[in-house]
Order: structure tokens, then C-alpha cells, then sequence
């Protein structure tokens, strides 16, 4: 047992992606058996990766999920920054820049509706909890935009760590819930086009949710909800530190 506990975590990154392969080759037979497809594969298999790391991290005490166990650390490096940008940045590999082009003006407004909106119900949600200093609630605001934006208008505008940590929690939650709900909602909201896509991406930002919630609902979508989902974040990093920030000084 020790020799296969040490030849386990000397090949954390490929036990990783064997025990991906198990758990989305179980989750494509539970969706076909239990739901009859009704809800994708990929949606289960995503909601059984987020409770592995919620038992990885009560059973170890740890903040780093299911690669807190030593055996199964390659998480670390298959759910890292590294793999998460790769796999982001290879979608756009499967983008038809006629279908872009199409969708113009529409993806642009998402984006800034996408990013105003988000921003206001965020900061509406910081002051009823009791925030009521401008960089505090900027930062929580942002940070329902995305985990990214969250930090990087947190630290531009002076913000204390706490808030800044509880502006990537803000955007980490948000993430979560684009990607089981997007699957489950699909179908009431149209999405089933690459101009959709776009425009769903503009308007819910989290680059990681968007990819994750497309690719339960169809993998050919990923590249377009993805790519204005990027551009979302870009756009958040600009205008939360500055123009939102003031436009929050004046309206306090």
C-alpha cells in the first residue's frame, strides 16, 4: 500500500486526469440512466468535482480541495491557473468569425450591460451588509463581475485584504452558480446558437463558469460564450476602478 500511496503521488498530474476520465465517464451514464439526458453529463460531472473538493477540504483541513490528499495532488496542477488559461485560450480555435461578425452590436451591448449590471447588484448587496465606505463597495461589486475583476479594482482603489477577499469569494459563488445553472436553463433562454453564446457570455463574465456551463450544455458553444466572457473581464478590470468607482463616490 505505501508503494502505491508513493507511485500515486509521484504521478499526481495523470492519476488527475485518470480520475477526471472515471468521474465524467460515471456522470454520462448517471445522466443517461437517471435522467434520460434530461440533464447533460458534464453538469453532473461538475457538481461531483465540486463535492470531492468540498470533502477533500473537510477531511483535510486544508484550502486546496481534493489535492490537500496527497495522492490525488495533481488537482492542484490540472485545476491550476495554467490549464484553466490553455484550455481558454484554445477555444478560440473553433471560432467562425462570420458568426462574430454577426452577432456586432448585440455582443458589445451584453458586455456593457453585462458588466453595469452585475456591478450595481453587487454594490446594492455590499451596502446591505453593512458596507458603507466606497472602496469596500466597489471591490464586493467588482467582485461579482468575477473573482478577477474583484481583486484588481480592490487593490487599485486601496481596498483592505478582507474585502478583497470577500470579493473573490463574491465571484467565486457566481461562478459556481453559471455553471450548474446555465445546462438547466438552456433551453427556457434560447441558448442553443453561437450568437447566443456571445451574448450570454458578455453578460455573465465569469470566463470559468461560462466555458463550464456551455460545455454541459453543448461543447460547440464554448468558444463563443468564452471569448466574450474574456473580453468581460478586460472590460471590468477598466471601468470598475475608475469610472464605477466614481460614479459610487458620487451617488454616497
Amino acid at each position: 500500500m505505501d508503494y502505491i500511496s508513493t507511485l500515486l503521488a509521484k504521478n499526481g498530474l495523470i492519476v488527475a486526469f485518470l480520475v477526471t476520465g472515471i468521474i465524467t465517464y460515471s456522470a454520462d451514464g448517471l445522466s443517461k440512466k437517471l435522467t434520460n439526458n434530461k440533464i447533460p453529463g458534464a453538469a453532473i460531472a461538475i457538481f461531483l468535482g465540486l463535492v470531492l473538493a468540498y470533502i477533500g477540504g473537510r477531511v483535510t483541513g486544508g484550502n486546496k480541495g481534493i489535492a490537500d490528499i496527497k495522492q490525488l495532488s495533481g488537482f492542484e496542477l490540472m485545476g491550476g491557473s495554467m490549464f484553466r488559461d490553455f484550455a481558454i485560450v484554445s477555444t478560440a480555435l473553433g471560432v467562425s468569425f462570420a458568426v462574430v461578425r454577426k452577432t456586432g452590436i448585440a455582443g458589445i451591448i451584453s458586455l456593457l450591460i453585462g458588466v453595469v449590471f452585475t456591478f450595481t447588484c453587487g454594490a446594492i448587496i455590499a451596502y446591505a451588509m453593512g458596507y458603507t465606505d466606497v472602496k469596500s463597495i466597489t471591490t464586493i461589486g467588482a467582485g461579482a463581475c468575477s473573482f478577477i475583476v474583484g481583486p484588481v479594482t480592490g487593490a487599485a482603489v486601496g481596498a483592505s485584504s478582507d474585502v478583497i477577499a470577500n470579493s473573490i469569494a463574491t465571484g467565486l459563488v457566481k461562478s459556481i452558480l453559471v455553471t450548474i445553472g446555465t445546462p438547466l436553463i438552456a433551453r427556457y433562454i434560447g441558448l442553443n446558437n453561437p450568437s447566443t453564446a456571445m451574448i450570454f457570455g458578455g453578460l455573465m463574465g465569469t470566463t470559468s463558469g461560462v466555458a463550464a456551463g456551455l460545455a454541459a450544455t453543448d461543447p460547440k458553444l464554448v468558444p463563443y460564450g468564452a471569448m466574450t466572457a474574456t473580453f468581460y473581464t478586460g472590460l471590468g478590470c477598466l471601468l470598475c476602478p475608475s469610472v464605477l468607482y466614481l460614479l459610487t463616490t458620487f451617488l454616497l
